[in-house]
């Protein structure tokens, strides 16, 4: 689905993000294991998420940039609450600037333990490094990941990420982060060490800068990365109910997965889990009505900087279609990204699992003889006609066993398209973790 909420900077064609070659060194050792950042090979390209996986760092958290701020940051501090799926004895954070169109400084970082209430942290927040500096600057389009900082961390916790940016520049966001982060004013400089909240006058609802929180913990299996559009971007999931919002409350069903993960599994199996989708994004590229906002971020277009740079992946849960349709792709278009997504992800070692497109009213006819088309190819064999590794019954979950174009009222928050709290959690708790699980076993 197109959301409004996502039309806000026209934006131009983003091609995939550079990196910067810049040897990155670790800068501590935890219970005698060397902390390493991402190895480089001589095109100064990080290494492969299997390979960093098998040293120990996967990805905890993440959120897709899809655009710019609505106003430039000058020679202030901002500190992003990210969720941790799971916990470790170190962690590195990727910062980007994918879509700027200038330079960006960072002066000075660090990260902290935070209740995720507020903007102050649980002890004093430890410094960050870039290849052995305090201080980075990061080219537009590029991005760049930090050396490892030791920091105990656990599943479902919170971490203080503080950034200080000096000069002016419009920063990246992930701009529905359904919950609240932090800014200093304008012109008040570094306070990236400062416990207290007291200096954070400024809020926000969107996630500025960092896009990934990686954790060191080699009793992990892997990572999951959630992929699609607004359903897994999390829309509904501060719905509870008439009158009630839970912003912060951290209820997508990548959440409540990620809690079934850790209460059900044994810790020799726990996989982490990221969310890298983007709210109004199709999978097919050049959809004929897809809003020009949009254009450019469709599945194949960033699954490199938003799946494939990240660290430690087995498993990609793939939820896309429902807004090709109405963009005006025909089952064709689908089932060729569908398959060229998944070919990728399989040659970087990825297991796939997949939904068939989920209900919503305004499907027509012709939207509902495409959304055949694509659920017979998903649901043949159990494997996407031989092309992915499991489904996932997402919309046998949400569908109103009434009337097939709508969502069951108990999980509807009102649009007919997005799933409230219990809905989400309904998504949760229809997965198989063995299956998942799975994702790891080489």
């Amino acid at each position: 689905m197109t959301d409004s909420r996502l039309a806000g900077v026209r934006r131009r064609r983003v091609p995939l993000v550079r990196r910067i070659p810049i040897a990155l060194a670790a800068v501590s050792t935890v219970a005698a294991v060397a902390l390493s950042v991402p190895a480089t090979n001589a095109a100064g390209d990080t290494a492969t998420g299997q390979q960093a996986g098998a040293r120990g760092w996967f990805t905890s958290w993440a959120g897709s940039q899809h655009d710019l701020a609505p106003t430039p940051l000058r020679d202030r501090t901002v500190r992003m609450i990210s969720h941790l799926s799971q916990g470790g004895d170190a962690l590195r954070i990727r910062i980007q600037n994918t879509f700027g169109t200038s330079p960006l400084t960072v002066d000075a970082a660090t990260v902290g333990l935070t209740d995720g209430k507020s903007a102050a942290t649980q002890g004093r927040p430890r410094p960050v490094t870039f290849g052995g500096r305090h201080e980075a600057v990061i080219p537009a389009g590029g991005e760049l990941w930090s050396d490892a900082t030791t920091l105990t961390t656990r599943a479902q916790g919170d971490v203080a990420v503080s950034l200080s940016v000096s000069g002016t520049v419009v920063p990246g966001r992930h701009q529905t982060a359904f919950r609240t982060n932090y800014l200093t004013g304008t012109g008040t400089g570094d306070h990236t060490g400062d416990t207290s909240a007291a200096a954070f006058t400024e809020t926000t609802e969107s996630t500025y800068l960092v896009t990934a929180v990686d954790v060191h913990n080699p009793r992990l299996r892997g990572s999951l990365v959630a992929y699609g559009s607004s359903v897994v971007d999390g829309v509904g999931s501060t719905d509870c109910g008439p009158g009630c919002t839970q912003l912060g409350a951290d209820r997508r069903w990548t959440d409540d997965l990620a809690r079934r993960i850790t209460t059900e599994l044994p810790p020799t199996r726990r996989l982490a889990v990221a969310n890298a989708g983007v709210n109004g994004t199709t999978s097919a590229p050049d959809c004929p009505k897809l809003a020009e906002p949009l254009r450019g971020l469709d599945a194949g277009a960033r699954l490199e900087r938003d799946v494939l740079a990240l660290h430690g992946v087995t498993g990609v849960l793939y939820y896309y279609g429902t807004n090709d349709l109405p963009a005006g792709c025909d089952a064709q278009q689908v089932l060729a990204s569908y398959r060229d997504t998944f070919r990728r992800l399989h040659a970087a070692g990825i297991k796939v699992y997949v939904t068939p497109v989920t209900p919503r009213p305004g499907y027509t006819d012709e939207h509902n003889r495409v959304r055949h088309t694509v659920n017979s190819f998903v649901s043949k064999w159990n494997d996407c006609s031989g092309t992915c590794d499991g489904i996932m019954g997402f919309d046998q979950v949400l569908r109103d066993p009434l009337k097939p174009n709508a969502i069951n009222p108990p999980y509807d928050t009102g649009d007919g398209v997005h799933a409230n709290i219990a809905g989400q959690q309904a998504l949760a708790d229809t997965l198989s973790l063995p299956m998942l699980a799975s994702s790891a076993d080489r």
